[in-house]
């Protein structure tokens, strides 16, 4: 009888501890992923076209001492080291997309997301053992230690406030600097006229010299007998 109710008690246990160990598991964070519709502090609209949009968003990181690379004219990709301490290293990476708005073609929508990659310095200890002939047996311990930085986290920040300071950055540089406007054509097209000319009567007797010489002129395709 003992026996019977100790075994239903421990049953009743494992279960109530099961239970509280599925409770207390955290929720996965991709789990909490709503894909709303609403808006987003990963992008922003601007009133100029991707070609300016990511032209400023390239100033506006370079300012801040990020490494940037720009292989397509709506890309931009950048880089920022920090070392918080002297035993962990944080590297920023920031992604940005510009692509045209929905209203109009000189509009856009430029999409960011940075990523919080995070390092650490680890030491790796290594031993080898010597054998003295001389001595019999006897070893002697030799140990190194190796310092690596190894990767311990990454995950995309999440803050609105540290993309809406990017994207108040961006809107500086487009409203200072980076603007393209068509240049207006300066070029003036002239044309040649012919050069009015003046009829003059000829001086007393030139017109007896021209008659003369036309005379004179043998007709086209006739020889003249020397």
């Amino acid at each position: 009888m003992l026996t019977s109710i100790s075994r239903t008690t421990a049953a009743a246990l494992v279960g109530l501890l099961t239970l509280a160990a599925c409770g207390s598991t955290p929720q996965t964070k991709f789990q909490q992923e709503s894909f709303e519709t609403g808006a987003s502090p990963y992008a922003r609209n601007f009133n100029s076209n991707a070609t300016d949009s990511c032209e400023a968003a390239r100033r506006a990181l370079l300012s801040q001492g990020y490494l940037t690379t720009m292989t397509r004219n709506d890309t931009v990709d950048g880089t920022k080291n920090f070392q918080p301490s002297g035993d962990s290293h944080v590297v920023v990476e920031f992604h940005v997309v510009c692509t045209p708005g929905e209203e109009a073609s000189d509009t856009s929508i430029v999409y960011v997301n940075a990523v919080q990659n995070g390092f650490a310095l680890k030491k790796s200890d290594t031993s080898a053992s010597v054998g003295l002939s001389v001595l019999g047996s006897l070893s002697l311990p030799i140990r190194s230690n190796s310092d690596a930085m190894v990767k311990i986290s990454s995950e995309t920040i999440p803050s609105g406030k540290f993309y809406d300071r990017f994207f108040g950055l961006v809107d500086h540089y487009l409203q200072t600097v980076v603007r393209t406007q068509p240049v207006a054509s300066s070029r003036i097209e002239t044309r040649l006229l012919p050069m009015p000319v003046e009829a003059t009567a000829p001086a007393p007797g030139m017109s007896d010299m021209i008659g003369t010489a036309a005379s004179a002129q043998p007709a086209s395709g006739v020889g003249v007998a020397p």
